[in-house]
């Protein structure tokens, strides 16, 4: 049976590659992908990608998934203390799921105490002390694996971020 890919994006200013790269990648590798947005309508990247996501934040159901992918970008900062986003990311850890995040998404796992005592990174901004706050050991590689947790550091690491998550799906 497929893996099953949730990618959650900001309604606006989710980073494009973060989303297409990492996405194209777990359908290279098998994975079904379903796109979840705090709102439904187009998102716009900040690039300029349009996506219309597949459902909305409040119609995420944890057991339907095997992985839980933050997309970053600067409009995922509107999840760093979204109740439902976080409530989501803990689930889902407590669940034994995959959780992971890129650029400065990993704020939101370290904000639903996913990152306490776990390898992270993040982008290289206000992000890095944001995760340490919350318990985060900084590697400031660009993409990190501890357990269950897989954050990336941006842009440029998307593809390996999607080729990693891939890999620890198939165990």
């Amino acid at each position: 049976m497929a893996s099953k890919a949730l990618l959650i994006i900001a309604p606006e200013n989710f980073r494009d590659e973060e989303l297409l790269h990492t996405k194209e990648e777990l359908e290279r590798a098998g994975a079904e992908t379903t796109i979840a947005s705090s709102k439904t309508g187009e998102a716009r990247g900040m690039l300029g990608a349009r996506v219309t996501p597949d459902i909305k934040l409040d119609q995420v159901k944890i057991d339907d998934y095997d992985v839980v992918v933050f997309v970053g970008g600067s409009g995922s900062a509107v999840y760093f203390n979204d109740k439902r986003a976080i409530s989501i990311a803990r689930e889902a850890f407590s669940k034994g799921k995959k959780v992971c995040a890129i650029c400065i998404a990993p704020v939101i796992l370290a904000n639903a105490g996913v990152l306490k005592g776990k390898r992270a990174t993040a982008f290289p901004d206000d992000s890095v002390s944001k995760i340490k706050s919350k318990g985060a050991t900084y590697t400031g590689k660009p993409v990190e694996v501890d357990g269950n947790v897989i954050t990336a550091d941006g842009p440029a690491s998307a593809r390996e971020f999607g080729r990693t998550i891939a890999k620890a799906l198939k165990g």
